[in-house]
């Protein structure tokens, strides 16, 4: 950390994107830091979460509260301020603009030529990612599941056919929902829960969407969570194997849905899978 007896090093005007802690406060960066201190002022999601951290670390700055729902005339002032002032954007925890406030001032100050630069650091998607072991040569964030079973339902549908780790992040009152809705769509899926990350009671655990959903039953979770859904798993699928899947999914969908499944779980042809499913409701 920046020696506070030292002089105070000067920055250009502009915008600098500062990524802060997740949780534990010792993943502040360096440069972080150095910036914190010698920005003229701190746009934040809640001034008082920043406070905490500014005070952490011996720093005093002037605290904007800025989310993408200000007004555009206060967004505006904020950035034709930066053309002779450095302002630092932060959230209250992590990397900004990553399901947090912050594309629309990006935005305007690229429109205006305010310089802009970002500061690399904490984020829960990505250590979620790299605790969870699912592949990770590829995957997608989606940010936060919808709050609205048929809308979960509806996107996990859609992402579900994508070749990839999917990341999501949730928030504990709806982990067992979200697992529910995963058991629904894509029930042979490994999944991984990531929670109270960087911190004290930090978990990681991982599994198929029933198994999971059992255990945060009986263990009610607590803090954020980043939760993840591997890959659909490469298999030649015999027609047996595929009869054993499309019988199970026809316990509760209709035709064309658990068609639409299988193919996501199997790589299978879902018109193809489609005409069985019609053969084996009608037996």
């Amino acid at each position: 950390m920046s020696d506070p007896a030292l002089p105070e090093k000067s920055l250009e005007p502009g915008l600098y994107i500062v990524a802060t802690p997740i949780g534990n406060l010792g993943d502040i960066t360096l440069r972080a830091v150095d910036v914190l201190r010698a920005c003229d002022g701190v746009a934040c999601e809640d001034t008082r979460v920043t406070g905490k951290l500014l005070k952490h670390l011996g720093i005093s700055k002037p605290l904007w509260r800025y989310d993408d729902h200000s007004e555009h005339r206060d967004r505006g002032r904020l950035v034709e301020s930066m053309r002779t002032r450095a302002v630092a954007l932060v959230s209250d925890a992590g990397t900004p603009l990553v399901s947090d406030p912050g594309y629309r001032l990006v935005n305007d100050c690229r429109a205006e030529g305010i310089p802009v630069t970002a500061l690399p650091g904490a984020c829960a998607a990505v250590m979620g990612l790299s605790l969870s072991g699912l592949p990770n040569d590829r995957f997608m964030f989606a940010g936060f599941l919808p709050a609205k079973d048929k809308a979960r339902r509806e996107m996990l549908e859609e992402l579900g056919g994508i070749d990839t780790t999917l990341v999501f992040y949730e928030t504990a009152p709806r982990l067992l929902k979200s697992l529910d809705a995963i058991e629904q769509v894509l029930p042979h899926r490994e999944v991984a829960v990531a929670r109270e990350l960087t911190k004290l009671h930090e978990e990681v655990r991982r599994g198929l969407p029933h198994g999971l959903r059992a255990y945060f039953e009986s263990h009610p979770p607590k803090g954020e969570i980043v939760l993840l859904v591997g890959p659909p798993i490469p298999m030649e699928a015999s027609e047996a194997d595929a009869d054993i899947l499309l019988r199970d999914a026809l316990a509760t969908l209709k035709p064309s849905q658990a068609a639409a499944r299988v193919a996501r779980e199997t790589g299978l042809e879902r018109k193809d899978l489609y005409a069985r499913a019609l053969e084996l409701r009608a037996e």
